[in-house]
């Protein structure tokens, strides 16, 4: 078994920081498109919840309305 150098030892080394450096900037560049996807979705989320908040006072007061004119003609009976 021969022995490495110090010179191919430091290569080594220095390939393979290199390749984990890459590794990283890949890795921070998938979690980059993730967090824009979950901030998109919630965006999403939030115009949805809004609008169902919106169609449940509107369906609220049309209720109210429809009950209001129930008892009106009630009365008028």
């Amino acid at each position: 078994m021969g022995r490495v150098s110090a010179r191919e030892d430091i290569a080594t080394v220095a390939r393979q920081l290199a390749a984990l450096t890459q590794t990283v900037a890949e890795m921070a560049s998938q979690l980059k498109e993730v967090r824009e996807r979950a901030a998109s979705e919630q965006e999403r989320t939030d115009i949805q919840q809004e609008r169902i908040d919106l169609a449940a006072r509107e369906l609220s007061d049309v209720s109210d309305r429809l009950q209001a004119a129930a008892s009106a003609l009630r009365e008028s009976l």
